[in-house]
């Protein structure tokens, strides 16, 4: 199965205490992608980060690990994934944030299981897969 992690999810070994059940999962997936949404999420985490500590830590993951781990599986925001936004959007009953109903395109647009934690962000979106890593279903 492939997999489009949401940044709760790609983040959480960064955590002060990550749950090791999903840095195992992680660790442990194979065809795995990101879209580039999630840099940009992770981007404005490190630039909010007030512990100079932390804030090295989080860039060198990012430009040293995150983005050599997933080079040729980061996805963009192209026509065709803002032509399935557009739909997504017009034809879910309640309102979305633009950041989920844009992560939602994309998986559904490249074929992934989008793996979150919010799955109830995302309940109402026709035909989208999804999977919580932290629930035991």
């Amino acid at each position: 199965m492939a997999y489009l992690l949401d940044t709760n999810v790609i983040s959480e070994p960064m955590r002060a205490r990550p749950d090791m059940r999903i840095v195992a999962w992680l660790n442990g997936l194979e065809n795995a992608h990101i879209s580039a949404l999630t840099l940009g999420e992770i981007r404005k985490g490190i630039e909010g980060a007030i512990d100079a500590k932390r804030k090295n830590r989080l860039e060198s993951w990012l430009e040293n690990q995150l983005i050599a781990r997933f080079e040729t599986r980061i996805h963009h925001i192209d026509a065709v994934v803002a032509d399935r936004w557009g739909r997504i959007v017009a034809n879910t009953p309640r309102p979305l944030p633009v950041m989920d109903s844009l992560f939602a395109a994309t998986a559904l647009t490249h074929d992934l299981i989008l793996a979150t934690r919010n799955v109830r962000d995302f309940a109402d979106i026709a035909g989208l897969r999804l999977y919580d890593p932290w629930s035991d279903d």
